[in-house]
């Protein structure tokens, strides 16, 4: 792969406040690019990953969710 100035790296955000995590998300990825959707992953927590609309990429997961 190539490299890209300002193209290696990631934000995170991660908690176990499902409602609050969920409304960053939602504002996140609106008008950007979802990678992949935000949903229970195999280790159990809620994750996702996007590209909000200025070109950051984000990674969220929702930790002790019991869903």
């Amino acid at each position: 792969m190539d490299l890209t100035p300002g193209d290696n790296f990631s934000l995170s955000l991660s908690g176990d406040d499902e409602t609050e995590l969920r409304g960053y998300w939602d504002k996140l990825s609106d008008g950007g690019t979802v990678a992949m959707p935000l949903e229970k992953a195999p280790w159990g927590d809620i994750f996702g990953m996007c590209t909000d609309r200025y070109g950051v990429p984000w990674m969220v997961n929702i930790g002790g969710s019991g869903q």
